[in-house]
Parts: structure tokens; sequence; C-alpha cells
């Protein structure tokens, strides 16, 4: 087989792979099972360009190309979507055409495939992640419960835990609602035993990555945004600059521009939403700490925090929020782009460089 480049819809139990040629011209579409697919990859030519969408399973699978010579080529499914001929017509070949029609256009941005390592990484916040919005719909859950006995509960999980005890031992209340109170008081305690497990897995790991601890020196970047960014991101130089790795993560406006006129909207919010997140809640610290310095000892505070403080007060709470985390997403690509540890002066640096005018 002659084939430069297949594009390949990915699934469970059928994948559809089209064959183009050299001109990107569809020349033979086929459909597999699961096994059928793995033993196809091998009679591809060495070096063929296999292109697939981001999906569950298409690391593994880039993984699984690399080893036999192609070479994978994965692409987020929001670039994949405009390719597709018919839009009101989706079915696995029209998908698979469309995958090998954005692989082709001029400026397509790929995924990078990532390690066993990195996914076994990022499980472990996956997991974390899941665990607390289990603790949390179970907290709702009883909360209600409760409120049909006449039990109204304060919100906070510390509060409910308090009001748990109390009415465990409390005999006026039927034997029925003290076994239904254990058995939630059960359940919390092995949810908290297993975010803990989590917490222990992910923080061993961050500490045995250089990458990792240059990160956490940064304000605002604790345990889990060190080792989350470290893991999903890899290569960082990937990137051009800060702005396009904080614009991957969607920390930048979006554009409206016309006849010359830029017009800025709200953040993409495009990317990874766990490390948008992540970053926005350290940014949340990193904002508290400089509002509650300026009101105790206003005179200690850094140019940073100065800076915070001045456009808190010129565009409010929320959008400061996203321009420290935008900040802090620039820091982190130059920490880990360059190899190098967190300096807190180069922003005065580079700051000083801009005022001074030219000789």
């Amino acid at each position: 087989m002659n084939a430069t480049t297949v594009g390949v819809d990915l699934a469970k139990n059928v994948f559809v792979a089209c064959v183009a040629d050299g001109v990107g011209r569809v020349v033979e579409t086929r459909e597999f099972n699961r096994a059928g697919f793995l033993a196809w990859l091998p009679t591809l030519p060495h070096g063929t360009i296999v292109a697939m969408e981001a999906c569950g399973g298409a690391h593994c699978w880039g993984r699984t190309m690399q080893a036999l010579g192609l070479e994978p080529r994965l692409m987020a499914a929001e670039f994949v979507r405009p390719y597709r001929k018919r839009q009101a017509v989706k079915n696995d070949r029209a998908d698979a055409a469309a995958i090998v029609a954005a692989l082709l256009a001029p400026g397509m941005r790929f995924i990078p495939v990532k390690t066993e390592a990195q996914q076994q990484r990022l499980a472990w916040h996956s997991l974390r992640l899941g665990w607390i919005e289990e603790r949390t719909a179970l907290l709702n859950r009883i909360r209600g419960l409760l409120a049909e006995f006449g039990m109204v509960v304060d919100t906070g999980a510390l509060r409910l835990r308090r009001k748990l005890a109390e009415h465990e031992f409390d005999t006026a209340q039927p034997a029925p609602i003290r076994h239904l109170i254990q058995g939630v008081r059960d359940q919390f305690d092995a949810l908290d035993l297993r975010i803990a497990e989590c917490d222990r897995q992910i923080a061993a790991q961050q500490a045995d990555d250089a990458a990792a601890r240059r990160a956490r020196e940064l304000p605002g970047v604790g345990m889990l945004t060190a080792d989350a960014v470290v893991a999903s991101v890899g290569d960082a130089t990937m990137f051009h600059n800060g702005r396009q790795f904080a614009a991957w993560l969607g920390l930048t406006p979006s554009q409206y521009s016309s006849g010359g006129k830029p017009k800025l909207g709200r953040i993409t919010r495009r990317g990874d939403d766990y490390l948008r997140t992540l970053l926005v809640q350290g940014a949340r610290s990193v904002l508290a700490a400089a509002l509650r310095k300026a009101r105790n000892t206003p005179e200690a505070l850094t140019r940073l925090q100065q800076w915070i403080v001045t456009l808190n007060g010129r565009i409010g709470y929320h959008k400061t929020l996203v321009a420290i985390a935008n900040k802090h997403a620039r820091q982190l690509w130059a920490v880990l782009a360059k190899g190098e540890g967190y300096n807190p002066e180069a922003w005065h640096q580079w700051h000083d460089s801009v005022e001074q005018p030219a000789s």
C-alpha cells in the first residue's frame, strides 16, 4: 500500500479509516473491528501519517502507532468539525473523511501524544476530582434528606459532619434515622480516605519531578497545579511563548476584530478545564493575600501586589482573577520551557527595562 495519509475515526469497537493519496484525495475507505484495526496498522508504509481526533484512547493508539514506525497526529474535535462536508450528516465515514481534510489544512494545530507516564500521573488527578464530586453530591443529598425530618443543616461539609455526629448519638431520633446517619458518615469517611490517597500519590510524583518542583516555586501554584501542568504539557517548548500557552489554557480574551478595529470579548475558556480551574484558584489566593496586605500594611506591598491591587480597583474582582491566572500561566511556561527556577525579580527587571527611555 502506498498510502501517505490516513484519517481514522476511533471508537470502542468500530474503526473507520480513510486512506488518502499524495494530494489528499481519499482513495479507499475501510471499516475494522478493534482486532482488525490493530492487525491492519503494521501493513501501512513506514512513516505514514495517521490522523485522529484527540478522544478517549487516542493517546494509547498514538503510542502504538509510534512503536510501529507510523506518525500519529492528534487534533481537537472542534478543529475537525468544520471540515465535515455536510454538517447535518454525521457518521463514521464522514468523520474519517473530515479528519483527512483537517489534517491537510494549512495552519492546523496538533496535540502531542502523551506518554504512558503522563497519563498515569493525570489519572490520579481525575480520580481525585471524581471522588470530590461524589462527596459533594452525597453532602447535598443527605442535607435534603435530613431536612425532611426537621434537621436543617447549614452549608459546608464541616457543619454537616458536626450535625451528623450530634444526631448519630441522639436517642430521641428513631433508630432508622440514626442508622441512616451512620451509613452516611461511613461513606464520607471512605471518600475522605480515597481523596487522601490521591493526594499522597500526587505529592509523591510531584516531589520526584524536577520541573514540577520548579513550578511549585511560583506564587499561587501548589502541589496539584504544578503536577497537573507538568503532566499535561510534557514539553513546554512546543509553545512559542507564554501568551500562546495562556491562550491554549483558555485564559485570553476572544477577538472580534474587523476593519482594523480590534475588539476583545470574554475569555475563550478553551483547552483544559481542570488546569484553568487550578490556575484561577491559585490566583484567588494571591489576590486575597494582596488585598489583605493592602488593608493591614500597605507600605509592605511588593510591586506585583501593587499592580494586583490597582487592577482590582480598576476592572473588578473576577477579571483580576483571570489576569493573575494569565500571568501565572506565562510564568509557568517560562519556568518549564527554559528549565530555570522561578525568579521573582524577573518581572521587575522587565518592567524597568520597558520604562527606561531609549538612549
